[in-house]
């Protein structure tokens, strides 16, 4: 007997089909905004990710040298690989490019709540579009898609902010300012106490005083943009393009779950904009459900032209989103159905079959027998796969030209001609022969 490997999950058919609605909820609302499903590989060269985060990325990889000598890795994100995939026909894709896609990922780090080795997200990203109405669709997905699930405006918030932001205000600071490691203590502000918080923006080359004086400034700045703008006007591009964008998510009918947040960082060095988090608004999930923003500067850095960018990525499988879903109490029945059981009794496998494929031609989940047993053994199984209708097919019925329909829930049953079932009934019951 061989044990799972660590941090890999196991998911069988009564937890699947929960988590096959969710999928369908995510994939149906990306449908709804116009975005096109995509497939994409699984692997990519390791330098894609090297090059963006350095060596020390390669510790959270599953990298490896493969049979020809590459050096490849197992995708931990999907944005580098879309924005390759669009840097190589960008002159020939219609704009904007909206694309989403439904896969599994991979990161090498320890296993916690909502959080695996491999894990399922669908990202949902827009090129091509710089406009604020682009920021905002996005936040009208992710929104949408939560209250699709049965979430409200009390279970979740989106926390926004602006990299542009933090970047100016950090360089209007005197001194020898490290932006890129300040702006990923930002972003580790929330899991750090203040002394903590302080010192990393120290390191980052911030004096004391600085470190407070921006602590302070991004506080204020969540309830009055303008106070930013009032400590250096070198912000106020940013600020109004992040109010410009909370003015479109009014207009998408979203805004009321939006929170400025400039502690909101987003720790990838690739974002240039709008970022956001959504978190669970009672706050017993500590880490972000999903997270997203913009991303202006990657397709060019692919070899692509100049082309903005923003996207968002929940997580659906082995993350927190189902863990979000759960608390709330709106997480699917963790259950498997079947329309229709088509028992045989004696041999009437011909006629059971036929029977059978017409009401799969319907659309419908019809399982039959495939072992032999005998009729009790059917029905157990039959209840056991929460069949909702039998189709008993018997030998001294068929000699009748009838056969005997069930309901298993109330257990009513009632025989009707061999000819008029399925008939002309789209989803044939009981009701329809009395």
């Amino acid at each position: 007997m061989y044990d799972g490997i660590k941090g890999f999950a196991e998911v069988y058919p009564e937890e699947m089909a929960a988590y096959r609605e969710v999928i369908d909820t995510v994939e149906d609302t990306a449908r709804g905004y116009g975005f096109r499903e995509i497939e994409t590989p699984a692997m990519e060269s390791a330098e894609m990710y090297i090059d963006k985060s350095g060596e020390e990325i390669v510790e959270e990889l599953y990298a490896f040298e493969d049979k020809g000598g590459r050096h490849v890795a197992l995708t931990p994100e999907l944005t580098p690989t879309v924005a390759r995939m669009v840097a190589g026909r960008s002159q020939e894709l219609a704009k904007p490019i909206k694309w989403f896609s439904t896969r599994p990922f991979w990161r090498y780090e320890e296993p916690q709540q909502g959080r695996f080795r491999e894990f399922y997200q669908t990202n949902v990203d827009i090129f091509g579009a710089s406009d604020p109405a682009a920021d905002a669709e996005i936040l009208a997905f992710g929104a949408d898609t939560l209250t699709g699930l049965g979430l409200t405006a009390d279970d979740f918030e989106f926390r926004i902010s602006h990299r542009d932001i933090l970047g100016e205000l950090l360089r209007s600071f005197d001194g020898d300012v490290d932006v890129r490691n300040a702006i990923r203590a930002v972003d580790k502000s929330e899991k750090v106490d203040r002394n903590e918080y302080l010192r990393l923006l120290e390191e980052a080359g911030l004096g004391g005083d600085q470190a407070e004086t921006f602590v302070d400034l991004l506080a204020a700045g969540n309830d009055d943009l303008d106070e930013l703008v009032a400590f250096t006007d070198s912000v106020e591009p940013a600020v109004e393009n992040l109010q410009a964008v909370l003015s479109a998510a009014a207009d998408y009918g979203v805004r009321e779950f939006c929170d400025v947040s400039l502690e909101t960082a987003r720790g990838l060095d690739y974002y240039t904009g709008v970022v956001f988090e959504c978190f669970d608004a009672e706050g017993e999930i500590s880490r972000a459900i999903f997270g997203g923003g913009r991303y202006d500067d990657l397709i060019e850095s692919y070899g692509g032209p100049e082309m903005p960018a923003v996207g968002v990525a929940p997580g659906v499988m082995n993350s927190t989103l189902p863990l979000l879903l759960k608390r709330a109490g709106v997480w699917p029945d963790e259950e498997f159905t079947t329309d229709y059981y088509v028992l045989q009794v004696g041999d009437t496998r011909p006629v059971a079959a036929g029977i059978a494929r017409e009401l799969r031609e319907r659309g419908h989940i019809v399982e039959g027998d495939v072992e032999g047993r005998g009729f009790g053994a059917q029905l157990d199984y039959a209840d056991s796969i929460n069949a909702e209708t039998v189709v008993i097919v018997g030998e001294q019925d068929l000699a009748n030209d009838e056969l005997t329909i069930k309901e298993m829930e109330s257990g009513d049953q009632i025989q009707v001609p061999v000819e008029a079932f399925p008939g002309e009934h789209n989803r044939p019951t009981i009701g329809d022969f009395r």
